[in-house]
């Protein structure tokens, strides 16, 4: 069966700084491209805490009957509870932008400073994914080797 877990990791991770660069751009650009930068910023937010929620999903399919030492679960560990609580927030600030407000609206200050926080969240998450593969081997196949 196909890992899809290292596919779906690059979506949130685009989206989600891209919607918050656009949406800051949409707090600090005055004029009527505020309007344009908060849309796509919406979208992007939206489908970003969707692929964040898949990308749980197929890493939790990934590690079901893995077998790794003390040390890779550990790290398999944190890099889960860093993505549960940061898909979490990506879920609220979802719903605030998504459902809450007009998307097109220009986003207050608190909105663009959780999302910066959220961000940096899952920026985390994705680097402990990566030491994950790269410290700990988790994901990979050995290949063997020739004569």
């Amino acid at each position: 069966m196909i890992n899809w877990h290292p596919i779906v990791v690059h979506f949130p991770v685009a989206l989600v700084i891209s919607a918050a660069a656009m949406l800051w751009a949409a707090r600090l650009v005055p004029g009527a491209r505020a309007a344009a930068l908060a849309t796509v910023g919406t979208w992007n937010l939206c489908l970003g805490t969707v692929a964040a929620v898949f990308a749980i999903g197929t890493g939790l399919a990934a590690v079901i009957g893995l077998h790794v030492g003390a040390a890779a679960h550990l790290a398999i560990s944190v890099h889960l509870r860093w993505a549960f609580v940061t898909s979490l927030v990506l879920v609220f600030l979802s719903v605030w932008r998504g459902a809450g407000t007009a998307a097109d609206s220009r986003p207050s200050w608190l909105f663009v400073a959780l999302l910066s926080g959220a961000a940096a969240a899952l920026m985390v998450t994705a680097y402990l994914g990566g030491e994950n593969v790269y410290r700990h081997g988790i994901g990979v196949q050995a290949v063997a080797s020739g004569p």
